[in-house]
């Protein structure tokens, strides 16, 4: 088992900024692709960015230039730096950590990011 614990979500404005974090803990094995997913209101999750183990990142195409994946191995923590906040970006952001794409991820319990025009 893995748990994953977020924080950083809020309101902000068009613009602004917000960072998210995310620490896991667990079966250490499972920590390998690591990655945050939001989910707007009425709309299907959907993966933002990921991040391998050895720094190889994925990012959906608006979010490109705006945001920023890393992530810390040795503490096993993964953090979405969000710039230039668009209304549209308003959603609940999921951590979420796997072994691989062929499995199941592990998720967190879920942050809000609102962005007001």
């Amino acid at each position: 088992q893995v748990q994953l614990v977020e924080s950083g979500g809020g309101l902000v404005q068009a613009g602004g900024s917000l960072r998210l974090s995310c620490t896991a803990s667990g079966k250490i094995v499972s920590i390998n692709i690591m990655g945050w997913y939001r989910q707007a209101a009425g709309k299907q999750r959907e993966l933002v960015a990921d991040i391998s183990r050895i720094g190889s990142t994925n990012y959906t195409d608006s979010v490109k230039g705006r945001f920023t994946i890393s992530r810390d191995n040795a503490k096993n923590t993964v953090n979405l730096q969000m710039n230039s906040l668009k209304p549209e970006d308003t959603a609940v952001y999921y951590c979420a950590t796997r072994r691989s794409y062929a499995t199941a991820p592990y998720w967190g319990q879920g942050t809000q990011v609102t962005v007001s025009s």
